[in-house]
């Protein structure tokens, strides 16, 4: 065996067989029947020309089908290529070129979108059509695609080399595929034990799962995400199930932690957490089971987080630091958040450093800003971007490759990390610099706001002003008046919003993750201050 997510998958349901994988709605597979699904849609997908180094795109809801995809896909030693399913067709053509996928499984929901994009793409030459007949052209339906297959293996070896490739749309540009070995993937986010030193042999993996007492596991993203496939490897490698939803809505959530009872729930920041919040105090839960809710690919704002604390006491909410090009980093220090600042602890397992501009590492209590960076069990570069690549991931002068984040932090003198903000959306007013994330949560803690994305917009004299995008709770209006008020006794005076956009809902993507482009345009056309 090697560190490889489809020799791990197979080794472990070799060993737990019986016990459940995934659960989804009404659907429940064990281990055992989860690996001959995903045998059967293999054998399909080698039968269409998908082998070593195929890229096979998902355009998909949560769903056992996502699942079953992305391990035929691993099986084979093709390359499992994440689709955005909110992108339009515009977005969808420049992903299904970028990425090159030979092979598309999408829900017959998306049909149009597909049917009208794919034509486009010569290379994409296999479709499957999950949830039905499809009006798409020469589509086969998912059911008839695995109906007669056999369920055994009969894979050829696989590698630790072996690629792996995460699609991120990020705040800004294009989405970008991200690419990983997949032993370098498995030990970048947990090692198999996210809780304790990383497992040194494959066959540790499949003894730590024979022998553990497991226990249900849930993500509420989607697994269109690199946080959600992750979460899912992370709750095998230790034998557990893992629970979703086909699309995040705060009720089924909380129905499915409180009937499958649920330990862990992780979530992905405010967009996720405030309805979680808002429902939770508004219905009736038997949420005894759940113990962690853990957030990952973006920050809790400290208001949300207090209204979490409230609302489940005795819960544990963290908050985890990382990207999809450097895995899981570090965890958030008691009282972090984007107002009061939010300061991390680098994980034991992960090599973190604050690096100026000759990538030379900040002293702590220097008070000097760096870039945030990790090396070692990283990324190893952008598919079809050897530009980005270059510039993102650097060598120092002794030889060690970093992957700059983007981030800008500092060190504090007992070696805790704080992020200061992404330097690409970093706000600079008349030679001030302004974090949206801080500016965002303070927004967020007034009782009349839901959501609010803030951002730079062209002012004569100060260069750039601060710009505020606000999502009102319904049946509320708070006045940009009211707003300037709240933020100012929280805020220094060049952080406080000089333009206020209100609309009927953020744009967000379905990882939680803001448009910052959206989010400008709307605010350029707001009103302009008095």
């Amino acid at each position: 065996m090697e560190f490889n997510h489809a020799d791990l998958f197979e080794g472990i349901a070799d060993a737990v067989g019986d016990r459940v994988a995934v659960v989804c709605g009404d659907d429940r597979l064990t281990y055992a029947e989860l690996d001959a699904h995903a045998n059967r849609l293999a054998h399909h997908l080698a039968a269409h020309g998908v082998g070593h180094g195929t890229h096979v795109g998902m355009q998909l809801h949560n769903g056992v089908e996502y699942v079953a995809a992305l391990l035929a896909t691993l099986k084979l030693r093709a390359v499992p290529v994440n689709v955005n399913y909110r992108y339009v067709e515009s977005e969808l053509l420049y992903l299904y070129r970028d990425s090159g996928i030979a092979a598309l499984l999408f829900d017959v929901e998306f049909g149009d979108r597909v049917a009208a994009t794919a034509r486009e793409v010569p290379g994409l030459r296999h479709l499957v059509a999950v949830g039905g007949a499809s009006a798409v052209p020469g589509a086969v339906p998912y059911e008839e695609a695995v109906a007669g297959e056999p369920e055994g293996r009969g894979f050829g070896p696989r590698s630790g080399d072996d690629v792996y490739v995460i699609y991120t749309g990020g705040t800004t540009g294009m989405p970008k595929g991200v690419m990983w070995r997949s032993e370098d993937l498995f030990y970048a986010f947990g090692g198999g034990n996210p809780y304790g030193e990383p497992l040194k042999t494959p066959e540790a993996v499949i003894e730590q799962a024979r022998g553990a007492s497991p226990i249900v596991m849930m993500t509420a993203a989607p697994l269109m995400h690199g946080a959600a496939q992750m979460g899912t490897f992370i709750a095998w490698w230790m034998g557990n199930a893992m629970v979703y939803v086909r699309r995040f809505d705060a009720a089924a959530v909380l129905r499915a932690i409180e009937r499958e009872k649920v330990v862990s729930l992780n979530i992905t920041g405010d967009a996720m957490a405030r309805p979680l919040a808002d429902e939770i105090a508004a219905g009736s839960y038997d949420l005894a089971s759940l113990f962690v809710v853990g957030s990952t690919g973006a920050i809790l704002s400290g208001a949300v987080r207090a209204r979490l604390e409230e609302l489940l006491p005795g819960r544990m909410i963290l908050d985890n630091f990382g990207s999809t090009e450097s895995g899981f980093t570090a965890s958030g220090v008691d009282g972090s958040s984007p107002e009061s600042g939010l300061r991390y602890r680098p994980s034991a397992n992960a090599a973190v450093a604050v690096l100026d501009e000759t990538l030379t590492p900040v002293e702590p209590g220097s008070g000097r800003i760096g870039t945030m960076a990790r090396s070692g069990r990283i990324a190893f570069g952008y598919h079809n971007d050897p530009d980005k690549t270059a510039r993102t991931f650097v060598t120092d002068a002794h030889g060690v490759r970093w992957l700059l984040t983007g981030d800008l932090a500092t060190v504090e003198e007992d070696g805790t990390i704080r992020i200061l903000g992404r330097g690409s959306q970093c706000i600079n007013t008349g030679g001030e610099k302004v974090f949206p994330e801080e500016v965002e949560a303070v927004l967020k803690g007034h009782p009349a706001v839901f959501d609010a994305v803030v951002t730079g917009i062209p002012d004569e004299r100060w260069g750039s002003r601060v710009a505020a995008v606000v999502q009102p709770y319904a049946g509320t209006a708070p006045t940009a008046r009211q707003l300037d008020a709240h933020c100012r006794i929280r805020l220094s005076g060049y952080k406080v919003p000089r333009t206020y956009a209100f609309v009927e809902e953020i744009a967000r993507s379905p990882a939680g993750k803001a448009d910052y482009r959206w989010a400008g345009r709307v605010a350029a056309g707001a009103d302009q201050p008095e």
